[in-house]
């Protein structure tokens, strides 16, 4: 049985800032997507330039910034913003939105195509081999912020979140960032470095994030607020999953139908 570490939040305080590991793990997650970025972009079948990936990785950050937060007030916790509007602001505390960032993310590639007369396919067959190493760092800023874990078990590596209770549970929030970071990046980068039809990229990552996020809910515990939505055993990130999957298999079924044309 493993003891959660108790990490200090806060990196480092600077006067009256403060540096928390939260911030600090998307901050990495976006230079890694801009690092992965020009490496792609010297490709033969890259649809961008090396000088267009600082705008798209910025253009992206606006996306997953202010969509995850909306989705996450929106989906998950909409009556305690109502009544303390304030705290919206406060990301750097958690409350992130995988879903409502994803939707940020297609809005502000969408925009982005039509500036550069792009396919917005083109676009987000591009990004997605970048997405995942910011979703695992930005699992770990969960894990050190001691949220999001996991449902009870008797296996040896249960961790005991002592500011939670003392049962051993599943240190799920390092699940997720094994398998959305590691694993879902080297399943997509692997896939996109030989051209591939239109929209298959963007399908595979609909279907394996999907995949990989409907199977860790069933041992990490429900957001508090919400409780299961149906059945006993559905959660919100369950829910929000199936759409993902079912898009991923369309779009992964067009592009391939398309090609063989």
């Amino acid at each position: 049985m493993l003891t959660f570490p108790n990490i200090d939040p806060v990196l480092l305080t600077l006067g009256p800032f403060k540096v928390h590991w939260y911030g600090l793990m998307y901050l990495v997650g976006f230079m890694a997507a801009w690092r992965l970025g020009l490496q792609r972009s010297q490709t033969s079948h890259s649809p961008l330039r090396p000088e267009q990936i600082s705008d798209l990785i910025f253009y992206a950050a606006l996306g997953v910034i202010l969509g995850g937060r909306l989705g996450y007030v929106l989906f998950y916790d909409p009556s305690t913003y109502w009544a303390q509007p304030s705290a919206i602001l406060k990301i750097w505390t958690g409350g992130m939105s995988f879903h409502g960032g994803l939707v940020g993310v297609l809005i502000a590639m969408a925009w982005y195509a039509r500036q550069l007369k792009k396919g917005f396919f083109e676009l987000t067959d591009f990004i997605a081999p970048l997405v995942p190493l910011g979703l695992g760092a930005g699992r770990i800023g969960n894990f050190i912020n001691g949220e999001l874990w996991g449902r009870v078990t008797t296996l040896p590596w249960g961790m005991v979140f002592p500011h939670v209770d003392n049962l051993p549970r599943h240190p799920s929030q390092l699940y997720q960032a094994l398998l959305e970071g590691l694993v879902l990046f080297t399943l997509l980068w692997l896939f996109s470095r030989r051209p591939r039809p239109t929209m298959a990229i963007s399908g595979l990552f609909l279907i394996g994030y999907g995949l990989i996020r409907f199977l860790v809910e069933f041992v990490r515990t429900p957001d508090p607020q919400l409780g299961f939505i149906a059945f006993d055993w559905l959660t919100m990130g369950q829910l929000l999953t199936l759409p993902m999957l079912l898009a991923g298999g369309l779009l992964l079924g067009l592009a391939y139908r398309k090609s063989a044309k």
